[in-house]
């Protein structure tokens, strides 16, 4: 017998109350190639990372993205939030990414992948679309980080419409969006470690 569940809509998760989020001292912004080296040295301990890339949005039609232009990777503890731009951190993330045996949690991860091997050359290792496990559990509606955390945690996940769609390809990232894209792998990570797969 096939078990489906609600997906709580809109009006419902507005009432919930919010989702606690990483704050700045618990973010760090990786944009050279040092940073890069002592993020990879924090996150090789991990069994997974809750993973997520942004990129500066396109507004014409058929106009190409050049991005990812950052990548996001956290723990239950600390965000990395990577500037692509630089060389050596795209070096490195390219490197982490690639790593067999780390899982790389997240939502609406299809896209992501496709640009990540156009921009970084190499296929990424261990990726886990979190939307698909909710499906194998019974849900029937698409489910992104909003609704998980509703489902999971009881809790309403606070996104910032205006970071969402600014400039990723900036080469000073402004808090807001620090903050934005380092909680959307922090989500992520704590969805994962709630399924406990």
């Amino acid at each position: 017998m096939n078990i489906h569940h609600a997906t709580p809509d809109k009006d419902a998760i507005a009432l919930l109350p919010p989702f606690e989020r990483l704050g700045l001292d618990r973010i760090t912004l990786v944009s050279t190639g040092a940073q890069a080296q002592e993020a990879k040295a924090q996150l090789r301990n991990a069994a997974a990372w809750g993973f997520d890339t942004e990129s500066k949005p396109t507004f014409r039609v058929g106009e190409p993205s050049d991005g990812p232009h950052i990548l996001q990777l956290s723990t239950a503890e600390r965000a990395w939030v990577f500037q692509l731009h630089e060389g050596a951190c795209r070096d490195v993330a390219a490197e982490l990414l690639a790593l067999a045996g780390i899982v790389k949690a997240g939502f609406g991860l299809g896209d992501d992948r496709k640009r990540i091997i156009q921009k970084l050359g190499i296929e990424p290792q261990g990726i886990l679309e979190l939307n698909t496990v909710f499906h194998q559990r019974g849900y029937r509606k698409d489910m992104g980080v909003k609704g998980a955390v509703a489902v999971l945690f009881n809790e309403r996940f606070i996104k910032s419409k205006k970071a969402a769609t600014s400039n990723w390809a900036n080469a000073r990232l402004s808090e807001s969006q620090l903050v934005y894209a380092a909680n959307d792998a922090y989500a992520a990570y704590r969805v994962w470690q709630a399924l406990a797969i």
